[in-house]
Parts: structure tokens; sequence; C-alpha cells
């Protein structure tokens, strides 16, 4: 069962992590690296747009994807979109909070599971919250992260 994440609305329910923290994304993503790996579901993350970080754009984090919503567009839309657009939206499971996405994704079909269930989970998963933030990223997740900042530069120039 494919897994949509409302990312934010996810890292304000974790503890030791912050919205403050300009790398609250990354470490979410690490900390789900493990859940996705017992879970063996297809997860995408999907983030509110940056201020000033990212435009609009999808990555591939190991085998996780992350979506970044559009500027004036939302998680919420992203994840509603995405939902709505799929042959089977039942066969999604949804994750946050925020009751009006809840509702509206579930009347579409998708199941939903709220953020704070999935924060338990991510306790009991091995290799979870503790483990994360006591070790060294890979090589994968450092070689990720340059070439987002590369991108920035880029851009920038």
């Amino acid at each position: 069962m494919p897994i949509l994440i409302d990312g934010h609305n996810l890292i304000g329910r974790l503890p030791g992590l912050s919205l403050a923290d300009p790398d609250d994304e990354e470490k979410l993503v690490r900390l789900l690296q493990p859940f996705q790996a017992r879970r063996k579901s297809s997860l995408v993350v999907v983030f509110d747009p940056g201020v000033t970080f990212l435009p609009a754009q999808t990555l591939r984090k190991g085998r996780i994807q992350v979506v970044y919503a559009p500027a004036g567009s939302s998680a919420d839309e992203v994840i509603a979109k995405r939902v709505a657009a799929s042959r089977n939206p039942s066969e999604w499971l949804v994750v946050t909070n925020d009751q009006a996405l809840a509702s509206r994704v579930q009347r579409f079909g998708a199941r939903v599971q709220s953020a704070d269930d999935l924060v338990a989970d991510l306790e009991a998963t091995p290799g979870g919250e503790a483990d994360w933030k006591d070790r060294e990223p890979s090589s994968d997740e450092v070689e990720f992260w340059l070439s987002q900042f590369q991108r920035r530069r880029n851009r920038e120039s």
C-alpha cells in the first residue's frame, strides 16, 4: 500500500524535530528510511514550498520520493491531487493530522492514519529516532544533499 505523508505536519509531531530547524526535512527523510525498509511500501513525503530554498520538484531519496509543492500551492493540495488522480485511490494511505485534508482524501476513498500513530510506529522501528540522530550520514545521503546545494548555487549564478 503506497503511503503519502504530509511532511511538515509529521515533523510538528516528532519529538526532537522542529519546523524551525533548517534541516528538518532531511532529518525526517532519514528517520523514515528504516520505516520504509520495514514496510516495503512506496513512500511519498510531500512538503509545503520552501520560502527560499527549493522550487517545486520531486526527488528520490533512496526508496523514498520527496515532493516539494509548487509556490502558491501546499502539500495538502499536492496530496489531494495525487489521490484524486490515482486509478485506485483506496490503495493510498495518507498520513496527516490535518482534519480538512483527511476528510478530503477520504471522500476519494483513501485511508488515513494520524501523524501521531505514525510517530508511534517510527519509535518502534529498529534504527528509528534515536539511531538517526547519532549516526553519520551515508555516502548516498551526502551525495543527495550536495546535489541539492549545487542546484541552488547554479540557479543563483
